[in-house]
């Protein structure tokens, strides 16, 4: 079985956003789908906390990243977990109807939860939209342009995570982020003191040669 194809299936990149006991909490998510003209459908790993929390408020935001959109903010939401740090202390959003709305986007949409369908590891939760704005016109990031323009890797618990072998560019040397898989590439035999990852914000120390 090639599973390769299923790399050619069409994805975004967003930030999926939710609030309960006034706790934002937030996660990127790739598999959003719009159902009708007024239901979207999105699906969240079981780990995520922000999964927990969909299931008991009922609601969710999706805020649409665009091509240039702050790295910071993948990393953010794609490499660290809503239970441990909040997410929102150094992002710019506003609550809207009660769920927090990463400003810096495209647009949102905003829905009530009308249900839900269990897998072995996500949940797809069925949303009626109750708002939804466009800010800008600005062109949507593709998961494509994040993986192959930016070189950005895919969290483990995304749904489109799948393994993959790390090659070395001939004549350079790969560094690879323990983090979230970012590589980097170049003629240095060491990386600077003060190189961060563009993606999660980790310094060298979190970098490995290969």
């Amino acid at each position: 079985m090639d599973r390769e194809i299923l790399r050619d299936l069409s994805y975004g990149v967003y930030v999926v956003t939710t609030k309960k006991d006034n706790k934002n909490v937030g996660c990127i998510c790739n598999s959003i789908m719009q159902i009708t003209s007024d239901k979207i459908a999105i699906s969240v790993n079981h780990d995520n906390y922000t999964n927990s929390f969909i299931t008991k408020s009922n609601k969710f935001a999706v805020s649409i990243l665009s091509k240039n959109a702050d790295l910071s903010i993948i990393g953010m939401f794609g490499y660290n977990s809503s239970k441990d740090i909040d997410k929102f202390k150094d992002i710019d959003y506003e609550i809207i109807n009660d769920v927090p709305i990463i400003i810096n986007s495209i647009g949102y949409i905003i829905c009530d939860v009308t249900d839900k369908m269990e897998t072995e590891t996500h949940t797809i939760f069925l949303g009626k939209i109750s708002d939804c704005k466009k800010n800008n016109d600005e062109t949507p990031m593709t998961y494509a342009y994040y993986h192959n323009e930016l070189k950005g890797k895919t969290p483990k618990n995304a749904p489109t995570y799948m393994e993959e072998e790390i090659t070395k560019v001939q004549n350079k040397n790969t560094f690879v982020c323990t983090v979230c898989g970012y590589k980097y590439e170049t003629d240095l035999d060491e990386l600077p003191e003060d190189f961060k990852c563009p993606i999660c914000g980790k310094g060298k120390e979190y970098f490995k040669k290969l």
